[in-house]
């Protein structure tokens, strides 16, 4: 498989009876995600190491083509310099090694006050990891990360240490008048999308706008590029955030339609595979 698509989340209560069927036990979304999608982006893991009976039950609730990109903690992305956190990101691969082959992409976000003038130690942190057994992403939110001569510096060292760059387009979200995420705790940075691929893969995370219409241009821009990508060999992973979660398995659905309509190579997904699919978001 080349593309990879899914959400932020597995266990999200507000599915139940769209995305999950009516009653399903919390015990039961992982199993269920994963025969309708072929990725999840692992935000757990931001706030908590799971332990090696977590990350084996993960495994073996999930099809051998599904993979977890699962975000390196907080706690060794946002307490200041990276090349401290090398011992501790080495022991966070060990912990979810257990994954096996549905170990997909690691990726460090970065907070807002990690600067360009770090670069040497990011450069260090980076070399520590080692790329050729487990891929690691990077997403940066300073914004003078995406000025020059900031940006050609950084897309020059992921590219020799064939680290991917995460693509962040949060657009959809910021295009209008209202505020889609008047509602949420931690609302998405507004930065510059850059469209270049600086490993074998991309990982991009789309936060769209709750109403499906406001994401379709921004949605027929990356089928394009992702079509392109694809044919080019390049392994795709495409994540889907929404201020209002409940949106988000359509809009990634719907990801999925546009990305066949325009011709791209892209296995059929689970989802529409299923013989008895749940409701059929026909809602939205």
């Amino acid at each position: 498989m080349k593309f990879f698509l899914g959400c932020a989340v597995w266990a999200y209560k507000g599915w139940l009876g769209e995305f999950y069927p009516p009653n399903t036990r919390p015990a039961d979304f992982l199993h269920l995600y994963s025969r309708r999608f072929t990725a999840v982006e692992g935000n757990t893991t931001f706030y908590a190491i799971p332990n090696s009976e977590t990350v084996a039950k993960w495994a073996t609730q999930t099809p051998p083509n599904f993979e977890f990109c699962l975000k390196l903690p907080r706690d060794l992305t946002h307490i200041g310099l990276l090349k401290p956190s090398i011992p501790g990101a080495l022991d966070f691969i060990e912990k979810v090694r257990g994954l096996g082959q549905h170990l997909g992409p690691i990726f460090a976000q970065l907070p807002p006050s990690y600067a360009p003038a770090q670069i040497d130690d990011l450069a260090a942190f980076l070399e520590a990891w080692p790329r050729a057994e487990v891929p690691l992403a990077l997403e940066v939110r300073h914004k003078n990360w995406f000025k020059e001569p900031h940006s050609r510096n950084l897309t020059a060292l992921l590219e020799k240490l064939q680290v991917g760059r995460v693509l962040l387009d949060s657009r959809p979200i910021y295009i209008g008048d209202d505020d889609p995420q008047l509602a949420s705790e931690r609302k998405k940075p507004q930065l510059p999308v850059q469209f270049s691929v600086t490993a074998p893969f991309s990982l991009i995370r789309f936060i769209s706008h709750p109403n499906l219409a406001v994401n379709q241009p921004f949605m027929e821009e990356w089928a394009v590029q992702i079509k392109r990508w694809l044919e080019q060999g390049t392994r795709v992973y495409l994540f889907v955030h929404c201020p209002t979660e409940e949106r988000s398995p359509h809009t990634a659905r719907h990801f999925q339609t546009l990305l066949e309509q325009c011709g791209a190579p892209v296995e059929p997904l689970p989802w529409n595979q299923l013989d008895l699919p749940p409701n059929q978001l026909n809602l939205w």
